[in-house]
């Protein structure tokens, strides 16, 4: 299977890194000095699991040299997808696979407004992870696991065989019987980034503050409602489990988002507190925790992207 990872961050780069270590053809799209580092020295992996590096590397910053994909993992920052689809358009085969595993719950739909949908998966991938220098990954926390499954909840041998390739790369990984729910769960967690931005805290200094541990769980709260109004099918002690989910997360530990804030560079807000209030509105559902991480973040977003 030829297996193309656009975009080599910590997610791209961490998962693809052990996709190369496995012995699978892999073509990595990067930029600037990180991919000038992984076509020279390869990439290292720094991981709480174990460090490897992988060399030699196929490496390019142009989607046009993606040749023939089987299966193409999209993992750039969910603004991005826009940007990128037409590009990715024209390098897809007949049979090819898009996994996008963007946070949020619009990745799979920006993709289809422009590619077959029959192309399209639905995935979502957990993992706490970095680039720590050029070339370098570092994976902090989070036993990395990829949730995908057709966007139709269909039982399909395409599914099995991703599947199987995952577990021969040493890759957890789950089929999801409905992703739309998969991806919501992870959703609801990670809107918690941009309040970790605003309090300027970890996750554990959020977390042990019993004011801030409070406007986390009303944030959540807000989320969970709207994705009943919605229809999303989650179960009824689904917050008391985030909450747990959440208390296992390294201490110092924060997000992407949070630390796209805090250095300045533009972030997937608008896909997460964002994306919250927006659908709130569409759906009649009261936001006003959301709203205010949103709108406390958004003069900076704004600067970030000129």
């Amino acid at each position: 299977m030829k297996i193309a990872v656009i975009g080599a961050g910590g997610v791209g780069g961490y998962f693809g890194a052990k996709l190369v270590q496995a012995g699978h053809d892999v073509t990595f799209i990067a930029r600037g000095e990180h991919l000038k580092a992984i076509k020279s020295r390869g990439l290292i992996v720094k991981s709480i699991d174990g460090d490897f590096k992988v060399e030699q590397i196929k490496a390019s910053d142009k989607i046009s040299d993606i040749d023939n994909p089987d299966l193409v993992i999209v993992a750039v920052k969910a603004w991005q997808i826009k940007e990128l689809r037409e590009e990715i358009k024209k390098v897809l085969k007949d049979e090819t696979l898009i996994l996008p595993l963007q946070n949020g719950v619009l990745a799979a739909d920006e993709l289809a407004e422009t590619i077959d949908k029959k192309h399209i998966l639905g995935g979502l991938c957990r993992i706490i992870s970095k680039i720590e220098a050029p070339g370098v990954i570092r994976h902090i926390g989070v036993n990395p696991t990829i949730v995908f499954g057709e966007l139709d909840k269909a039982k399909t041998g395409r599914v099995n065989k991703i599947h199987e390739l995952f577990k021969s790369a040493g890759i957890e990984s789950k089929i999801s019987e409905d992703i739309e729910a998969d991806l919501w769960r992870k959703f609801i967690s990670i809107c918690v980034s941009g309040l970790l931005a605003i309090s300027n805290t970890t996750y554990g200094e959020l977390r042990e503050i019993k004011e801030t541990r409070q406007l986390m769980i009303d944030l959540i709260k807000e989320i969970f409602a709207l994705s009943q109004k919605i229809g999303v099918n989650l179960e009824a002690n689904f917050i008391e489990k985030t909450l747990s989910f959440i208390d296992t997360f390294p201490y110092d530990s924060t997000a992407s988002l949070t630390r796209d804030v805090w250095e300045k560079r533009p972030s997937e807000i608008e896909y997460q507190n964002g994306a919250v209030v927006r659908l709130g509105e569409k759906y009649g559902v009261p936001t006003p925790i959301n709203k205010f991480v949103y709108i406390c973040i958004l003069p900076g977003e704004l600067k970030a992207r000129g």
